[in-house]
């Protein structure tokens, strides 16, 4: 079956913008899988919690590197690395992929922030050549707390960031003057939608008020010449990555899935 190829209307819309929608990136058999596996994961009981400034809490699972599991299978699809590469101009690898957690009523808000805000002091990365994929496992909407980007704030550059709660928040500031002159864009996702987004876009999201949880998982990547300049113990250096071909995919989410059912019978 034919799958996402980014066009170059696409690339030159994300390096306006600083983000590219892309609808249906995974197809509903794709997203299916990926729910149940998501819903059934025991491994989202060591998830982090982090509080928001009002002491509400999201969660969040970090893996560092791409194994054999569908989490990995999907960070390693040709269709998005392959859009990475061609967004960044550069060979990518895994930086990481992380599933966030926003339970009803009272998942917590992400505050303004870059992500290179975190990736410049944390992860030792000299330049903004990094980039996200946030798949959709539920339906994000304003009720849940979907993301809000600020269009074209990538071209910014790098804020300074602070404490914000238990996150990392950009200098309100430069972002309320960024919403007084640029564009706030609430992401509304139907589960399979992806979102590219650049490291240096500036974005949040309110807290979850609706009954409806809000589950994406998030794979993130890195250039090739960007590799961190310090052993910085939390994000890997440059590493091959393996690209995993499309029409490849729902087999290692079915087999896990297969299995997971096995192992609770």
């Amino acid at each position: 079956m034919p799958h996402f190829t980014i066009t170059g209307a696409q690339a030159q819309q994300f390096h306006a913008d600083g983000y590219l929608i892309v609808p249906q990136i995974f197809d509903k058999a794709e997203t299916d899988v990926l729910y149940k596996i998501a819903k059934a994961d025991r491994d989202m009981d060591n998830a982090h919690a982090r509080l928001d400034t009002q002491g509400n809490t999201s969660r969040l699972r970090v893996h560092q590197y791409a194994g054999d599991d569908y989490y990995s299978a999907i960070a390693r699809s040709r269709r998005i690395v392959d859009a990475m590469q061609t967004l960044l101009g550069d060979e990518v690898y895994h930086f990481h992929h992380k599933m966030m957690v926003k339970e009803p009523r009272v998942g917590g808000a992400w505050e303004w922030h870059q992500d290179y805000g975190y990736w410049y002091v944390q992860q030792s990365c000299l330049w903004p050549n990094l980039a996200s994929c946030m798949i959709a496992v539920d339906r994000a909407s304003k009720g849940n707390g979907c993301l809000q980007v600020i269009k074209a704030s990538h071209l910014c550059g790098r804020v300074e960031h602070g404490t914000a709660g238990e996150q990392v928040g950009a200098d309100m500031g430069r972002v309320n003057a960024m919403l007084e002159r640029l564009e706030r864009i609430y992401v509304e996702l139907e589960p399979g939608d992806g979102l590219f987004f650049h490291c240096n876009l500036m974005h949040r999201s309110d807290q979850n008020r609706s009954e409806n949880p809000r589950w994406t998982l998030i794979c993130c990547y890195n250039s090739k010449h960007n590799t961190p300049y310090c052993d910085n113990h939390t994000h890997p250096a440059y590493h091959r990555l393996e690209k995993l071909d499309d029409d490849a995919v729902l087999d290692v989410g079915q087999r896990q899935w297969e299995q997971m059912q096995t192992t609770v019978t």
